[in-house]
């Protein structure tokens, strides 16, 4: 052991004869413990809400998802399926055509889109969780809506005499008078809802399921064409590599995008409030260690006699200097240490018991992430350092020797 930290550790422990040095002490060491423990439980917060918010959007979204370069369409040939269904790593894929629609039903009418889908959606995404009531018969004629659009329009279930109607503009060039008189510039589909599905507020007034071949019809496509194409990877292959085997099998015509790059908006939105969360309480801890400047400087001055004695007995001032740099440095890590101790208790009894609610039903998400704990414990030594090489920097040879 060396003799500044041995010095510096006897400090620790040891009480001034000052009262009120031993107080300011106290403070310190207290702000240091609840300023650590409190941006340890914001980060951990804000990891849960994140993870809660991206749940909802992941349970549409796939693993990987081809898009088209230009346009809203590409074609995928029976050989491009042929070969993307022999792509190691690769468990299954799903392919998808949606456009924007207008519902109409009884008078009542409502905007979505229209999303066809085949066989395999259900296997690549998480939307058999999402179904609230109904069964999920995206079969001939029969589709899924969410509980928003259900709740405008007011549709019945399985209601095979009044289906609600999708009407979506012709493709196509020209006027419509150039078309005909009694020619309808729409084409329309009659659809029986079979179910509802409710994730939140913006998906569940968002999406209307239907057949893949019946969208295809009714947008006037052909059996290739698609506007997306859904990948769930089977974990045995690298993201990466799969991907580039996708590009090569489809060409320059798609772009393939991961989770991240299909909600690029949102995990932006994300990361940029979890790193402002994150500065604000930073910079709440720079000003509560200013307190560690002034108890060890207080420290120093209550100390002078010793310091002079130590001096005296052949301690140089860079020595002197070490002994209240690694007290200063001592006060904040073990402050640090204990704030995340008491932070990671408190975010443990959240995920065991959850006794803060959002709703009756719904705990607060919360997320226990030990890069949270190596984010706060540097962030604690780092500013530990800074303070303490300040304060230790007011000892020098004319404070020794007055």
């Amino acid at each position: 052991m060396s003799f500044p930290f041995y010095i510096a550790k006897r400090y620790l422990r040891s009480k001034s004869s000052q009262n009120a040095v031993n107080i300011i002490n106290f403070i310190t060491f207290l702000v240091i413990v609840i300023g650590s423990a409190a941006l340890f439980i914001v980060l951990s917060a804000f990891a849960g809400l994140k993870t809660f918010s991206l749940s909802f959007t992941n349970t549409f979204d796939p693993d990987l998802k081809a898009l088209p370069v230009t346009g809203k369409y590409f074609s995928v040939t029976p050989e491009e399926e042929i070969v993307l269904g022999k792509i190691s790593g690769l468990a299954s894929y799903s392919k998808e055509l949606e456009e924007r629609a207008y519902l109409t039903f009884r008078e009542k009418g409502d905007f979505a889109f229209i999303k066809g889908i085949d066989e395999n959606y259900r296997k690549v995404t998480g939307v058999d969780s999402t179904l609230y009531f109904g069964s999920w018969g995206v079969t001939q004629y029969n589709g899924v809506m969410g509980i928003g659009i259900y709740n405008t329009l007011g549709v019945p279930l399985d209601n095979y005499q009044t289906p609600m109607i999708i009407l979506v503009p012709k493709p196509g060039k020209g006027s419509i008078t150039q078309q005909g008189l009694n020619a309808k510039p729409y084409n329309e589909l009659p659809l029986v809802v079979s179910g509802v599905y409710a994730v939140e507020e913006n998906l569940d007034k968002k999406y209307v399921f239907a057949q893949l071949p019946l969208v295809q019809a009714l947008l006037e496509k052909d059996s290739t064409q698609v506007s997306g194409v859904n990948f769930k990877l089977s974990g045995k292959v690298a993201s990466e590599t799969v991907r580039e085997e996708i590009k090569t099998v489809l060409g320059d015509k798609v772009l393939v995008l991961n989770r991240q790059e299909q909600n690029s908006t949102l995990y932006r939105m994300l990361n940029t409030e979890n790193l402002a969360t994150y500065l604000i309480f930073t910079l709440v801890l720079i000003i509560a260690l200013f307190n560690v400047v002034g108890a060890i400087i207080m420290m120093i001055l209550d100390k002078q006699q010793n310091s002079k004695t130590l001096f005296s007995l052949g301690a140089t001032i860079k020595e002197l200097r070490t002994i209240y740099f690694t007290q200063g440095l001592l006060v904040t890590s073990l402050g640090g240490l204990i704030g995340v101790l008491i932070g990671s208790l408190l975010i443990g009894s959240q995920l065991l018991f959850g006794w803060l609610k959002i709703t009756p039903s719904l705990s607060y998400p919360v997320e226990y992430d030990f890069m949270n704990v190596l984010v706060v414990l540097v962030t604690i030594v780092v500013l530990g350092v800074i303070s303490s090489k300040i304060a230790s920097s007011r000892i020098n040879k004319r404070l020794i020797t007055s």
